[in-house]
């Protein structure tokens, strides 16, 4: 397993391009990988690729990658990057070994992570209808989402709680209010975004509906419970919608909690 950064040029049309769909940054991603055909069928076990995005300011746009197999990244440097000066010895991209941080996870370990997730539920509006694939909207729900035990228990970590004396209710709040759950954990989240884009053409040359993804940048600490079921989850992805930049959690740590680096 490999992990790689590569920072978007944000200046350039391809990277905006690239950016306002993330249907078109998944087939770049995934053209990284020439032996990887559009028609294979991955194990449901096996390592996949998966990407995210990180815009730490208005124009500093960070990719990560995490796939099976080292990523060749030339043409996301030609169309997205800094191709004058990328060379021999910096190719535009960093890529690293991942196994080192998946050999040293151990069971008790805290670390800072962050997570850009699909948080969805099914609901049914009318008795009779079938169930329908809604996005989690409202803060609380969000975190809730990510907070399910069986969730936190198929992933292999668990969401740590502050401590007593940081549990501050906001201002007006009662006991007779159910508290949001970032007042008693140690998660945050810091981007919400509702993407919609236009996915493919039917045979007949018409445009489907545009597809809609709600998509989720949490942060937080979590404690390893599991770490077999971490190490799938870190290279499995967590959720829905990974072909979209979605499921892939990233480690930490916490001394360095904003520094998640390839």
């Amino acid at each position: 397993m490999f992990l790689s950064r590569f920072r978007v040029n944000t200046a350039r049309p391809g990277a905006r391009r690239l950016l306002s769909s993330p249907q078109a940054m998944h087939a770049a991603v995934m053209s990284s990988f020439p032996h990887i055909l559009p028609s294979d069928n991955q194990a449901p076990d096996a390592p996949r690729v998966l990407w995210r995005l990180d815009q730490r300011a208005r124009a500093e746009v960070l990719l990560y990658v995490v796939s099976p197999d080292r990523p060749d990244l030339t043409h996301l440097v030609e169309q997205a990057g800094w191709p004058a000066v990328a060379g021999p010895e910096d190719p535009g991209w960093q890529t690293r070994p991942y196994a080192p941080l998946l050999d040293r996870l151990t069971a008790g370990q805290r670390w800072a992570f962050r997570l850009t997730a699909n948080p969805v539920h099914t609901i049914r509006r009318k008795e009779g209808e079938p169930r329908k694939l809604t996005a989690h909207l409202t803060p609380a729900h969000q975190m809730g989402w990510l907070l399910d035990d069986k969730r936190q228990e198929r992933c292999g970590f668990r969401v740590c709680e502050k401590p007593a004396e940081r549990r501050l209710l906001p201002e007006g709040t009662t006991h007779h209010k159910r508290p949001h759950p970032g007042d008693r954990y140690e998660l945050a989240i810091r981007d919400t975004r509702s993407l919609s884009f236009d996915k493919s053409r039917t045979a007949g040359g018409r445009r489907d509906k545009p597809v809609t993804v709600t998509t989720v940048t949490f942060e937080g600490h979590l404690e390893v419970t599991d770490t077999d079921l971490l190490r799938r989850t870190l290279t499995q992805g967590i959720g829905r919608a990974r072909a979209y930049g979605c499921g892939l959690l990233t480690l930490a740590p916490i001394a360095q909690a904003g520094q998640h680096t390839a």
